[in-house]
């Protein structure tokens, strides 16, 4: 348990803005920041952060909260990581009880993972630093790769012994449990269910999540041997998919972010190497094909990516026809290649900082432009493969979902490939016309599919379930909603009414509800925990609410508080239309939340009698329900008179 004086210093010290800003390229707008959704792939940003309120909504998905609450949709961390790894961010010290084996057995499946992979890193950089084995093999060949002691502790290198039981045995000892071992891909289950290394005798690069916790490793052999492979990585578990990092991120996000541009290069050794030179906004695909999530992956933080790639021309033909991916996503993609036989790691080693920076600076090409000379190169005089060589460049350009962007590349196309530029476009409205067919048809398809069959059972929030639990109607909903706006709204707020006077609005409108049910579970919570903090004399503000455990309360209150648009400051000079106030008669605003909800409540009960009574037999059980209902008529017409004179008032 973190104490809750803790837990305040670390809100206290938690800005929202710095803290998202490192996972969602932000903008200021207003009195807010906007992004794109780190939750949905979106092109037109609907994800918005207030400073002043302390809290964030994403109006694609409907996530909201603190900046607790975006740790743990984002990254998947309970209530507690999330503080933890806030503490840690603002140096804040959390006093926690030694973590022993049986604790560990507690632990969630994810976190056991975590906790393993963390000590893995821990036991190969130790081993790299600290043994004569590892400073002889594994310590002498980073030197050897010119890797400073700086960067070998910054991206926590390691080596792995070169026996079979070194890490795993050392592992068990310690209290770390098999299952675990194994599944985060550390250890390998022989044919007699008793473990070994999978990385023995290699040197170890630990791939570190978005928010800096090592999920996996890329083992490097150091031997001769071609039946060994070169590079073993982790497998995919629970805590690692390879589709979903990239190597080097977390250490260059805030660069990236400031140069509004990411490197993207091959390997690990290209990123140290970049990275010691100066150049700390890139990241490596380690090894694989880039995949969408990547592209995404990068787009939070800049729309401009610039490819380094290796000097092999294969190599670089190969790779062409995946990056249109990199244009669908409504990015900026810009190629550097360097001379044959060098790839970053070795060119900058061999030139230094300033050259390197020279030669990208100065050879750098827009992609589809760079992807023209390349092919054209290749076709020669052929027409044949120079008419393929065209359909393949256009086809890329029909990729990029800016009409206007596309038509420029067209132009400069139509320039490098000695063709007319009516051509091409001519060729460009076909392709686009006929994928925009292809998606109608699969639109159509899926449609079809989905009348052919029965339709989903789906929870109806509005229905009444089976039982006999009552049934919350919209309109019961909204308005048991609004009292909790106006609650979060105005609650530390005096009243300031003829005949009421030197109360907060908080403890008067729970008051006045107290013979009021709330019927939607959240509210009904909500209003609960708030009569409670009035009767232990706190007046509870929004801020409780926000960074509430409970993930429902916290939804709650940050839908209440989070608007999408805003008016701006200027509004009333430009449009001279006027928008009403509700803070203007606060008397009629509070008043009248409070009585229509109570007139609703009480159209309920009517409701419930007038059904009772046409099943009512006996003459006296009528008269019984009769009176009842003549009564509550009476309560429904004096509200509707109280809040006639309120809201004209």
């Amino acid at each position: 348990m973190i104490q809750k004086s803790t837990i305040d210093r670390i809100m206290e010290a938690t800005d929202i803005v710095e803290v998202i800003g490192e996972f969602v390229q932000l903008k200021k707008r207003g009195a807010n920041y906007v992004g794109l959704s780190p939750f949905a792939n979106e092109r037109t940003p609907s994800f918005t952060v207030s400073p002043a309120k302390g809290i964030f909504k994403d109006f694609s998905t409907g996530k909201g909260g603190s900046a607790v609450t975006f740790l743990m949709e984002l990254e998947k961390f309970s209530y507690p990581e999330a503080l933890k790894w806030l503490a840690k961010k603002y140096s804040i010290e959390v006093e926690e009880t030694v973590e022993a084996p049986e604790n560990r057995e507690e632990e969630q499946r994810r976190e056991s993972l975590m906790i393993v992979t963390a000590y893995a890193a821990k036991f190969f950089h130790e081993s790299l630093l600290d043994t004569d084995e590892g400073k002889s093999i594994g310590l002498s060949y980073f030197k050897e790769r010119g890797f400073s002691t700086e960067i070998i502790k910054k991206f926590e290198l390691g080596y792995s012994p070169d026996q079979w039981e070194a890490f795993t045995g050392t592992a068990i000892k310690e209290g770390y449990q098999q299952q675990f071992l194994e599944e985060s891909g550390l250890s390998v289950k022989r044919d007699n269910g008793t473990l070994y290394d999978r990385y023995r005798g290699r040197v170890m690069f630990p791939i570190h999540s978005f928010t800096g916790r090592i999920i996996a490793f890329g083992g490097r052999t150091l031997k001769k041997d071609k039946n060994v492979p070169k590079y073993v990585n982790s497998p995919e578990s629970e805590i690692y998919h390879k589709s979903n990092v990239l190597y080097g991120l977390y250490f260059a996000k805030k660069a990236i972010r400031e140069e509004d541009n990411c490197y993207l290069v091959e390997g690990y050794a290209d990123v140290l190497s970049v990275v010691q030179a100066g150049i700390e906004n890139v990241v490596a695909s380690s090894g694989t094909s880039l995949t969408t999530e990547q592209i995404r992956l990068i787009s939070r933080f800049t729309k401009n990516i610039t490819i380094l790639y290796d000097g092999d021309a294969a190599g670089i033909k190969a790779s062409l026809r995946g990056l249109d991916m990199i244009l669908e996503e409504g990015l900026n993609v810009k190629v550097v290649s360097f001379p044959d036989g060098h790839d970053p790691d070795s060119y900058v080693r061999s030139v230094g900082t300033n050259a390197f920076k020279k030669h990208i600076d100065e050879n750098k090409k827009d992609f589809i432009l760079y992807k023209a000379g390349i092919l054209l190169k290749e076709a020669g005089t052929d027409p044949i493969k120079k008419a393929e060589i065209i359909r393949e460049i256009v086809e890329s350009i029909a990729k990029i979902p800016d009409s206007i962007k596309a038509s420029v590349f067209i132009k400069e196309c139509s320039y490098i490939l000695q063709i007319d530029e009516r051509a091409l476009l001519s060729e460009l409205n076909k392709m686009r016309q006929a994928k925009a067919k292809k998606d109608g048809q699969q639109q159509q398809n899926q449609n079809s599919r989905y009348s052919q069959q029965p339709p989903p059972e789906e929870f109806d929030y509005y229905s009444a379930p089976d039982n006999d639990e009552p049934k919350v109607s919209k309109d019961e909903h909204l308005q048991e909603k609004e009292i909790i706006r106006l609650l979060l709204l105005y609650g530390n707020k005096m009243i300031d009414w003829d005949g009421i006077a030197n109360t907060y609005i908080g403890p008067f409108m729970i008051a006045e509800l107290g013979d009021v049910t709330f019927e939607e579970e959240a509210c009904k919570l909500f209003v609960e925990l708030y009569r409670q903090e009035v009767e232990n004399g706190v007046l509870p503000d929004d801020a409780y609410f926000i960074h509430h455990s409970s993930k429902a309360i916290v939804n709650l209150a940050v839908d209440m508080l989070a608007t999408k648009y805003t008016l701006s400051e200027n509004w009333y000079e430009m449009h001279k239309i006027l928008v009403n106030d509700e803070q203007a008669n606060m008397k009629a605003t509070i008043l009248g939340a409070i009585f229509h909800l109570k007139k609703h409540k009480v159209g309920k009960i009517l409701d419930g009698l007038r059904a009772e009574l046409q099943k009512a037999e006996s003459e006296a059980d009528q008269e019984i329900l009769l009176n009842q209902y003549i009564r509550m008529k009476k309560v429904e017409k004096s509200i509707s008179d109280f809040l006639g004179s309120v809201i004209i008032k």
